[in-house]
């Protein structure tokens, strides 16, 4: 089997569970059952981080260095939600990982901007969007903040764009059943508050 064939798939897979496990752990959460919520919350941290080397990859072998570079700079974001998620809300994430998290955003959009000197392309912002999308709405939901959602309606509609011009018509798909799945968390989220 072609290597980028087995990337696609277990990146597309990880980050599709991710969205679902997060629709999941909003409908427990809603129907008051916080245990089983914070394990499908675990889950879906746990998951994206599986599936965010393979993404890696993927964005640089096909240069998009933008998406590459700031989709690994959401690492920590991403172990962030999950320390939060094992060691529950109420108690505080290490500081360290925390302002880790918060200096990469800015840093991985600047260094893209500097990296292509600025826009030339359609498909850079796209990848902007999706960069934009991914790195606030994975700190916001490793804070257990709903408006990390909505961050991800952003790139999910920039990413599936970007792979549609690209003509990876799987990962498209993947993309709008994602989309589908961060809308359901998001409605699920609001109900609960």
């Amino acid at each position: 089997m072609d290597f980028f064939i087995v990337l696609k798939w277990v990146g597309g897979v990880g980050y599709l569970l991710n969205k679902v496990f997060f629709s999941f752990a909003e409908r427990m959460k809603k129907k008051s059952r916080v245990v089983i919520a914070r394990r499908w919350r675990i889950a879906a941290w746990f998951v994206y981080l599986i599936g965010l080397p393979p993404w890696v990859i993927l964005f640089a072998s096909w240069r998009n260095w933008i998406a590459a570079g700031v989709e690994l700079s959401g690492g920590p974001s991403m172990l962030l939600g999950l320390i939060i998620a094992v060691r529950g809300s109420g108690k505080k994430p290490p500081r360290w990982l925390d302002r880790g998290a918060l200096f990469l955003i800015p840093i991985g959009f600047l260094y893209s901007l500097y990296d292509f000197g600025g826009f030339t392309s359609l498909n850079q912002l796209l990848e902007v969007g999706l960069v934009i999308g991914f790195l606030l709405g994975t700190y916001q939901l490793a804070k257990q903040q709903r408006s990390g959602y909505l961050w991800f309606v952003v790139m999910h509609i920039s990413c599936a764009w970007l792979m549609l011009i690209q003509d990876s018509p799987w990962l498209y798909r993947h993309q709008i059943i994602s989309l589908v799945f961060i809308l359901d968390a998001y409605l699920m989220s609001r109900e609960t508050s």
